[in-house]
């Protein structure tokens, strides 16, 4: 367990010999990303502390394989383990996928869902009960407060950003002291944030499966000449169609303008969330039977729904959908050999709002394999991290400020693992100059409040001639006063890295520097004297000297002069 762990969770065995002989018998080669995730999730589960682990990786790039080796592995510690998903569509694949891996050993797998009538739920609540039930795969029923495990032992979640708030905040409930495996293509922001913040660990599968390509992506104005081209090009190579129509309302409308536009060749069908599940379920059972060319649906083929014929996607109003969700649908086709298209199209000079215009160009960016990850940060760069505590999905820490807090959260993630952390030398700089933004300079208040931001986390010397050029490009010539801010932040910066606590005026003529050690006192004396200029040495680390006309660019070249010598010297800077 690692110092510091604030809990403890049960230490799995190392691998038995069937768990070899289970994994021998993968009918495929593991991509180096698999092994990877695979080695780093044992690990976890072979220490005391509670495994809290996000496994990101594009559809199709074997995360249900890796989570499956850790459900056989808590089994072979008598462990129970809980698979929650969130359509009964997924459930029922995932079920036969682990049933049909898992055949060859005496593991007991159900599942949990609506489609399920009341007496078969029953028993498979005494089951989870009594133990006899091994492996349980279920929708959000698995968060009713009737269901109860003997030994819980490892609780797997496919897609977490597909649960609302009140699951998320059951699913909590049922994490405590419970080892976890979050599965996703892409992380929600806040989910994500946690993991770079290393709340949450989190393993990556990069590799694409062999003779994959990447789904040739256009963002662009409904065209009914395009689309009618795109669904008979699919139609004429064998292929079938996702046609995502999101509102249920007006979804069988959009079915008989499809047909007239298409004629009686093509065959289409409909499906939505609100239809009668086994109506619901004969409709994708025929369409993945080929008896029909295109399927008119919502979101309900988001997560899983592994149809490798299906390779043109389509998309009505695309701009109303989140980040994650346009690339977890793209993920729906190209999961074959073919080359694969997806049009995400919005309504004809339709004004964008800028998170929606956003969007629609990450979703046209990353179309390369493998982009899940970066399709994840870049949704948190639109959207934020979100509250990480409690029920809100968005939020904005108004009390000191998200970097401050994400600082100080950094901080105590670092002490709670028992690293020791040096506390940070925050300077001050107390100089007689004017320095500051002017609204004549930039009127807008929300865009100076973002230049004091930048200005203000200059973090090396080339962040400062960045802001320059910013400045210049975007408002003109700087004027003095913002010069002197910005040169006031980069002299901050530069007291951090070199240990100096303060730097005061004394009256006009002197400066008063606060150092904490010795040697760059004497460092400093030694330029001091090399251009000629007065000082004295005070009795509390602090060096007095006469200040030249120019006191901020003598600041600047002094104390870069030192950062060079005390680097030469230390390696510190």
């Amino acid at each position: 367990m690692q110092k510091g762990s604030s809990k403890k969770g049960f230490k799995f065995s190392p691998d038995t010999i069937w768990q070899k002989e289970f994994e021998e018998k993968f009918p495929y080669t593991e991509t180096e990303g698999q092994l990877q995730a695979i080695e780093e999730i044992k690990r976890d589960m072979e220490s005391e502390k509670p495994m809290d682990r996000i496994l990101c990786g594009d559809v199709g790039y074997g995360k249900t394989e890796v989570a499956m080796r850790a459900a056989f592995k808590a089994v072979m510690d008598s462990k129970q383990v809980a698979v929650l998903v969130p359509t009964t569509i997924l459930a029922q694949q995932h079920y036969m996928t682990f049933v049909q891996r898992m055949k060859d050993f005496p593991i007991t797998i159900e599942v949990l869902s609506r489609l399920k009538s009341e007496s078969q739920q029953k028993k498979i609540l005494k089951g989870l009960k009594d133990g006899t039930i091994d492996i349980i795969i279920g929708t959000h029923r698995l968060l009713s407060n009737d269901v109860k495990f003997k030994d819980l032992g490892l609780l797997i979640i496919d897609e977490e950003h597909k649960f609302g708030v009140e699951h998320k905040e059951k699913i909590k409930k049922l994490k405590e002291n419970v080892d976890v495996l979050t599965l996703t293509a892409t992380p929600i922001p806040r989910t994500l944030n946690m993991a770079l913040l290393g709340i949450r660990d989190l393993s990556i599968i990069e590799d694409p499966p062999e003779d994959r390509f990447p789904v040739q992506t256009f963002v662009m104005e409904y065209n009914e000449k395009v689309i009618k081209e795109a669904i008979l090009k699919e139609v004429s190579r064998g292929g079938q169609i996702f046609y995502l129509y999101n509102r249920v309302k007006g979804i069988e409308e959009t079915v008989n303008k499809l047909q007239a536009l298409l004629g009686e060749g093509v065959k289409i069908a409909y499906a939505h969330g609100q239809m009668d599940e086994r109506q619901l379920e004969e409709v994708l059972i025929d369409f993945i039977n080929g008896k029909y060319d295109v399927l008119v649906c919502t979101t309900i083929i988001e997560s899983g729904v592994d149809m490798p014929n299906v390779n043109t996607l389509i998309v009505e109003d695309a701009d109303r959908l989140g980040l994650a969700q346009l690339y977890q649908l793209r993920g729906r086709v190209g999961r074959s050999n073919k080359l694969a298209y997806a049009y995400f199209t919005f309504r004809k000079d339709k004004v964008l709002s800028e998170e929606a215009a956003k969007r629609l160009a990450a979703i046209k960016e990353f179309t390369e394999l493998g982009s899940g990850f970066k399709i994840a940060m870049r949704d948190l760069e639109i959207r934020g991290a979100g509250s990480i505590v409690g029920k809100l999905q968005h939020g904005h820490i108004d009390a000191v400020g998200y970097d401050m807090y994400i600082k100080l959260l950094s901080e105590e993630i670092r002490k709670l693992k028992g690293e020791n952390i040096q506390p940070e030398i925050e300077p001050q700089i107390d100089i007689k100059v004017n320095a500051y933004i002017s609204s004549e300079y930039i009127d807008d208040d929300k865009e100076r409040i973002n230049m004091y931001k930048k200005i203000s986390s200059i973090e090396a010397k080339e962040d400062v001639q960045e802001i320059y050029d910013e400045l210049i490009d975007r408002f003109g010539d700087v004027p003095k006063e913002v010069d002197n801010l910005i040169k006031i932040a980069y002299i901050k910066l530069l007291c951090k890295k070199l240990g100096i606590l303060s730097i005061s005026q004394n009256g006009s003529e002197k400066l008063k520097l606060q150092f904490v050690s010795q040697e760059n006192i004497d460092l400093t004396k030694r330029l001091l004297a090399e251009k000629g200029i007065w000082h004295s040495e005070g009795k509390d680390g602090t060096l007095i000297f006469s200040l030249p006309k120019d006191s901020l660019d003598f600041l600047v070249n002094l104390l870069e002069g030192l950062a060079e010598k005390s680097l030469l010297r230390k390696r510190c800077f």
